[in-house]
């Protein structure tokens, strides 16, 4: 990737300085079900998100899949957690992970030695060099994603755009369109996981 043209990106988008603080999302409370004058013990369970918001646009171009070990599941749930912690829509999950799966397959990477991308870390490939921020905060999945989702927020529309145009504002990648792949995979990730 062009550092120069990156860097540029990260300027306008604000990302030199990658970080800030995301207000958590707001409690619900359920009134407690009366029958016959008596309280009700119920188990409640949040609805998982609809898969028309999760996939406004529906998925474009064929759709891979890959088979996830407990850590990329433990990374698609922090994923998941920042997004919710900075008050964001399950949609930006769905983006968030759809670029990670593109970018490293939910694998948390270090350096790579000969075959790394310059240098870039971590879930969504980030680099040090382009201001993302320090090695050891790229390779933490709840700040690469808060930095992610901090760039996604300065891309005006990002939540009427289809999900490879809002990750290749952010991530400025030579394959743009290859993050289209990854949407269904992401969608039933966030389905799955954003109320657990």
């Amino acid at each position: 990737m062009n550092t120069i043209m990156r860097k540029s990106v990260l300027s306008v988008a604000g990302l030199a300085f990658a970080g800030g603080v995301f207000a958590g999302p707001i409690a619900a409370h359920a009134a407690t079900p009366v029958t016959d004058g008596k309280p009700v013990a119920v188990a409640v369970q949040g609805d998982k998100p609809d898969m028309g918001k999760l996939i406004p646009h529906g998925t474009q171009g064929e759709q891979s899949r890959i088979t996830l070990d407990g850590e990329q599941t433990a990374d698609a749930k922090a994923i998941i957690a920042a997004t919710k912690k900075a008050g964001l829509p399950a949609r930006a999950a769905v983006i968030s992970i759809a670029t990670s799966l593109q970018e490293s397959k939910l694998e948390n990477l270090g350096h790579l030695g000969d075959a790394n991308d310059h240098d870039s870390l971590g879930l969504f490939q980030q680099r040090p060099s382009s201001g993302w921020g320090t090695p050891e905060q790229i390779t933490d999945p709840a700040y690469a994603t808060t930095a992610f989702l901090k760039g996604l927020r300065q891309v005006d529309g990002w939540q009427d755009m289809p999900l490879t145009e809002a990750a290749q504002t952010v991530q400025v990648s030579a394959y743009p369109d290859a993050y289209a792949q990854w949407e269904q995979q992401a969608a039933d990730l966030v389905a799955q996981y954003w109320n657990s």
